[in-house]
């Protein structure tokens, strides 16, 4: 069993900031990429950033040089640091990871979403 937990959302003023936090736990031999998902209202989820085991990142058009991913793998921890805040960035906010278990399987895994309200 593996879970992914996420927290850190909230409702912030545009302009400011946030940290996400996403945790593995569970039956886990390695974590491969990782990544931070948004979905909107009436949206498509999309990509926000990734980064993979050796620590390249990338990141969508609409968060660079405002978001800043990354990862303590001694921790199996993501994060997700959210500077300059729009209210356009409001959305549920989904951890995502590829992670081998013990029994040498490799699996697509999600976490239950935290919500992010830009708003003043």
């Amino acid at each position: 069993q593996v879970q992914l937990v996420g927290s850190g959302g909230g409702l912030v003023q545009p302009g400011g900031s946030l940290r996400l936090s996403c945790r593995a736990s569970g039956n886990i031999f390695s974590i491969n990429t990782m990544g931070w998902y948004r979905q909107a209202p009436g949206k498509q989820r999309e990509l926000v950033a990734g980064i993979s085991s050796g620590g390249t990142t990338n990141y969508a058009d609409s968060v660079k040089g405002r978001f800043t991913i990354s990862r303590d793998n001694a921790k199996n921890t993501m994060y997700l640091q959210m500077n300059s805040l729009k209210p356009e960035d409001t959305a549920v906010y989904y951890c995502n990871a590829v992670i081998r278990t013990a029994d040498w399987i490799l699996r697509n895994y999600w976490g239950q979403g935290t919500q992010v309200t830009v708003s003043s």
